[in-house]
Formats: structure tokens, sequence, C-alpha cells
């Protein structure tokens, strides 16, 4: 040890950031998670039997996935090693691999990898890891915020134990916060810091179910306010910290595509105010305004379809005023067409159609135009070919003539089955008088 060392080991931890000071030291001291390590869980047995098989840790960011693999660290008595999965590299794993083999070879003890953001391993990195994992070589602990059924393959992931973890909730961020707060040791407990509960509450509904958060907000208002004499923690001084909420959206990973779903079968169940929440939802955080226009149209046709067919207009109206304007403007057609669709008639008929139609071509032993159908534009067409011959034109007969439209194999197919909801209940009148039909 040097001289710079000794000096870090006494006043080194006054430096690091409170979220790190204030990692968990037990699992007692893990605030959420009791569906996991409350008393009887199984991963709180397997941990304080030392019995751990190979997981992957999936949850949002301040849930604790790094705290609890470095709690696992404390608790076992295998030999621990831990990489980034940003900063490692296919030798990494083979080293670490080697060793393991090594030293279960000499003194018969097991292993434990943790990756951190496992996620970001490449498919090669992860095939690297798949044997060492498959025969007990490594007990591997990845953590994740990305959901692990995309990001991980399938070999990998049937080998691996999933414990979701949960974002916390206010109760929950609000006694990390008053812990930090009263630890003189690792804490703020030695500074003369008042909070009171309106700020409290303030912090913990910034954090959003982030610990981490959480206690960046707290030791960032602490750094900006500390003077002399007692600090009292307002309203007003969190939000000047804070300014405007940060809304966590990924728009390339899990939250994306459970909030558009959301957002989706909001307008589905024809609940406005739900399908708007989800609208603010995306664009707070960041989504691309065209990807929200493009999933409008989408619904308009696969989910209202013909029972409102102004439905598909609206939604390309408001596509057209994307690119036209632009955010924050473009918000308000975004959700003038949300809100129409939301409360228009519902009718999927036109989807199961095509669909039925599809598989009906899929399945045609041939496909073959009725000659009466086929093109005769061509003056020898007809007399040569037998293109066009009989065929009835409709406006002939005023308006309507039965005749076949259909293939032999298929004359009797139908794919459209008109509802009773809107514009629909219209059409099936219409298809019901037409004679023979």
């Amino acid at each position: 040890m040097n001289l710079f060392d000794q000096a870090y080991g006494k006043t080194g931890k006054t430096y690091q950031p409170l979220a790190f000071r204030m990692r968990p030291r037990s699992l007692d001291e893990i605030e959420g998670q009791k569906h996991l390590l409350g008393k009887g869980g199984a991963l709180r047995r397997a941990i304080e039997k030392d019995q751990l098989t190979s997981m992957v840790l999936f949850g949002p960011p301040g849930t604790g996935k790094t705290s609890l693999a470095r709690l696992i660290a404390r608790h076992t008595n295998s030999h621990f090693d831990e990489l980034a999965a940003v900063t490692s590299g296919v030798s990494d794993i083979r080293k670490i691999a080697s060793d393991a083999q090594s030293r279960y070879k000499f003194y018969q003890q097991k292993s434990i990898l943790f990756v951190d953001e496992i996620h970001r391993f490449n498919k090669s990195q992860q095939d690297v890891l798949l044997p060492f994992v498959e025969d007990g070589t490594l007990i591997l602990i990845g953590a994740t915020t990305e959901n692990p059924l995309y990001e991980l393959n399938n070999a990998l992931l049937s080998r691996l134990k999933l414990y979701i973890l949960k974002a916390l909730d206010e109760t929950e961020i609000a006694a990390i916060v008053e812990r930090a707060l009263n630890d003189a040791e690792r804490g703020l407990g030695g500074q003369d810091i008042e909070l009171d509960g309106e700020s409290l509450d303030l912090i913990a509904r910034q954090a959003k179910g982030d610990a981490r958060m959480a206690l960046n907000i707290l030791e960032t208002t602490v750094n900006s306010f500390k003077q002399e004499g007692p600090l009292h923690i307002t309203v007003d001084l969190i939000a000047q910290v804070t300014g405007r909420p940060i809304i966590k959206y990924d728009k390339t990973g899990d939250f994306h595509y459970d909030t558009i779903s959301a957002f989706i079968k909001s307008i589905r169940g024809s609940d406005p105010d739900a399908a708007v929440f989800w609208l603010a939802a995306m664009i707070e955080g960041g989504e691309d305004p065209k990807f929200i226009a493009r999933r409008l149209m989408v619904h308009a046709a696969e989910d209202i379809g013909l029972a409102d067919p102004q439905a598909l207009n609206i939604a390309a109206s408001a596509a057209a005023a994307v690119q036209l304007v632009g955010l924050p403007e473009a918000r308000i057609p975004l959700c003038e067409a949300t809100i129409y669709l939301a409360t228009a008639p519902k009718s999927n008929s036109v989807v199961t159609a095509i669909d039925q139609a599809a598989a009906a071509v899929r399945q045609s032993k041939k496909l073959q135009v009725p000659a009466h159908l086929a093109d005769a534009s061509h003056s020898q067409a007809g007399a040569l070919l037998g293109k066009g011959r009989g065929y009835k034109y409709p406006h002939s007969y005023g308006g309507y003539v039965r005749q076949q439209y259909l293939p032999d194999e298929h004359r009797d197919l139908q794919v459209y089955h008109p509802g009773d909801q809107g514009y629909e209940k219209t059409i099936r009148e219409f298809l019901s008088r037409l004679p023979n039909k």
C-alpha cells in the first residue's frame, strides 16, 4: 500500500456517491422484493443455504440487482468473480472459466460469475458462457434491465432461473432515504439535515421506483444547498434540483414494447383516458412520434376497420401532421386521433377477412381465374382463349347481378363477416338485400 492508498483509505469513501455507500449490507436491508427475499422466500433460502443455481436477475434500474449479487458474494463459500458486460470479452470469460476449473480440481471450491448488464453480451459471448454454465464450471448470475426472453439466446436462458425484481413503491423508497439521512457511518447522519414529510414524499415520487435515483436527488440537494449550520430540505429546494421529472423510457427496450402494447390495448378497449395517458408517457419519454402515428394507422384498419371507415383517414391525417409540424405541436393531432379511435366502434372483420383469404390462397391446389373474369382487352382474347366470355356487366343489371367471382375450388368461400357495430351494420344490411347473396 502506498501513501495515496493510505490517504484514500481514510477519506476516499467520502467521495463515493451516496447511492454506492448506502448499498445494503444484509438481506434485511434490501427494501422491496419480499416475494423473493422475504422470510421463507425461495431466493433468500438459496442464498442463506449457499445452494445457488445459475440465474438471471431482471428488473428496472435501482431495484437492487447489483446489491443482491454482492450480498451473495458475502454469503457464499464459492469463489466470486464479477464482469461488466460492456467492458468484457470472450477472453475474459474463458480465463475465469479456466481458473474455476482449476480451483474446483485442486480445492473443490465452486465459482460464481456475476455479469452486470448481461443483455449487452452478444451471441458469441453468450455461446462461450453456455458450456461452462451447462457443466457447472460456473454458477452464472446475470443482471439485466432488458427482457431476457428477447436479449438472451434460448439455449443459455433455458439453463437459468429467472428472478423478476419489481420497482420499489414510494414507502420503500422513503425508507431508503430516511436510512441514508440517519446513517452517520455511510450516509448523512452527522450533517444536521432535516427533511420534512412533504419533501420526502416528493423525492419518493420523483424517483419512480428507483432507489439510486432517490439517493442521487437527496445527495445533489444536500451538495447544492448545504452551508454552515443546519439544512432544512424543502419541496422548493428539491424542485430546483430535479426540474422536470425524468421519465424512464427506453425506446428500444422492454418498456417501449410494453407501453405501446398498453396504448393499443387501451384504444381497442375503448378507454380514451388510458389511451391518452400511455400516449403522454411515450411522448414525455421521447418516443418517435412517427412510430406512434404508424401504430395508430395500423390500429385504425385492424381493430376498427369498416365499423368506422373514417378512422383510417383520421389516423393518416395525424401521421401527415406529425411529418409537417413535428413535436411539441404534433402531440395534439396524435391525441385527437387517439381519442377518436378509442371512442370509435370496433371491428376486426377486415383483418379476419384478409387472413382467411390468405389461408385459402396458400391451400389452393392451383390459382386459376375463371374464364369469364379474365382479361379480355385484346380483340382476339375472347374468340381464341375464351377470356371474358359470359361475363355479366353489373351496371347492365341495375348495379348487381349474381355470378361466380371465385375459382371453382373456392366458389363457396366466405371470408368477410360484417359485424353489427357502426357502419358495418349498413354493410351487412346491404349485403343481405342482394338477391341470392
